[in-house]
């Protein structure tokens, strides 16, 4: 049965988007204005270029901020003019025409359906690209570049071949406690251990004082030396992470990264899951926090606008910061990312369903 769109439905669409844009306009810029207040010193004693700062880094920051806090806009927006509808007795109005409540959601649906779409595509496709620059620009200008690694590296180079590093160190891209073990089915025909080991560009490894036993059956080889230069096909990039890394890439790409991570045996890759599965939940958490806004708000109650709006934020803020908890589990290995990610949007559907039925009666 297709769906016509009455007066109605236009009216609240139009409202829904409107505060949305309203609500991110308003909170960008007090957001922009706080961060280069906070900023300007640092700005000043690096010499960062002004058209860097707009164009590099604020160009790129606004759509970052906007997406990552799509959901809390989305609620604020749909709390703000329904409560106003409610006020001006409009929903009461609506309801006595005739209108069920179910068909009143109607184009609140659609409504967060346009808006969870744009906010996959930007998180997926747009923003990543533009996040690259962004983050050039912060190293560069505002922070000192972090890495993080686990502290024992074991990655498969190829098939049935395996490297494992004790430590590496980004600064001078070398790592001690190196080995490589070579199997042939389940069976070890040749192993590898060096004191030390240094990258040198492409996939070119130099190998310092190594010792190389090969396996033939019961006879065994040894070869030793100080210094050789060899070929692996791994670079310090497939296990040295700086933050932000995941932000940086596409969701095609990016699970194109974890399915390769994986693959390789290379463990520390949380933060790549949990962005991947994130940018799902965030997408759909916009239909979740509709439902408990326009729950909250259709009608009226003591206190008007004011604890609505108190409530709203209670409730986003609460759910972000939910969000911010569960990811903690999957980056300690308590549980998997995808699980971590999508626990505060089982929890707060569970309270639209509730609040929807409520709002009902």
């Amino acid at each position: 049965m297709k769906l016509k769109l009455s007066i109605i439905d236009w009216y609240i669409i139009k409202k829904f988007l409107g505060t949305y844009i309203f609500t991110i306009c308003l909170f960008i810029t007090i957001t922009v204005i706080i961060d280069y207040t906070q900023k300007i010193e640092t700005f000043g004693k690096t010499s960062a270029p002004f058209h860097a700062i707009i164009f590099d880094y604020y160009f790129n920051f606004i759509p970052y901020f906007i997406n990552a806090f799509s959901s809390l806009f989305v609620f604020i927006a749909v709390i703000f003019f329904t409560t106003k509808l409610a006020d001006d007795s409009e929903i009461i109005a609506m309801l006595s025409s005739g209108l069920s409540f179910d068909r009143l959601v109607v184009p609140y649906v659609i409504s967060a359906s346009l808006i969870a779409i744009l906010t996959f595509v930007l998180s997926s496709y747009i923003i990543p690209p533009g996040n690259v620059t962004r983050i050039e620009f912060e190293k560069k200008y505002t922070s000192t570049p972090k890495t993080y690694l686990s502290p024992h590296i074991q990655l498969e180079v190829e098939p049935g071949v395996y490297a494992y590093f004790s430590s590496f160190t980004a600064y001078d891209n070398r790592g001690t406690g190196f080995s490589l073990d070579k199997f042939e089915g389940k069976e070890l025909v040749s192993r590898l251990t060096a004191k030390s080991i240094t990258w040198d560009s492409a996939y070119h490894w130099t190998i310092n004082n190594y010792v190389i036993r090969n396996f033939e059956g019961m006879k065994e080889t040894i070869v030793t030396g100080n210094k050789m230069d060899t070929v692996l096909t791994i670079t310090p990039s497939d296990f040295l992470i700086s933050f932000g890394d995941y932000e940086k890439l596409t969701t095609p790409k990016l699970k194109a990264y974890i399915d390769r991570q994986k693959k390789r045996g290379i463990g520390n890759i949380q933060q790549f899951e949990i962005e991947y599965h994130r940018r799902y939940a965030t997408s759909f958490a916009s239909f979740i926090l509709t439902i408990i806004g326009v729950s909250l708000s259709s009608r009226k109650i003591k206190g008007g606008m004011g604890m609505n709006i108190g409530l709203g934020l209670l409730l986003s803020f609460s759910y972000i910061l939910f969000m911010q908890i569960t990811s903690t589990f999957a980056i300690s290995g308590m549980v998997s990312p995808m699980v971590a990610v999508w626990i505060p949007n089982v929890i707060y559907f569970f309270i639209a369903a509730f609040l929807y039925k409520r709002a009902l009666r």
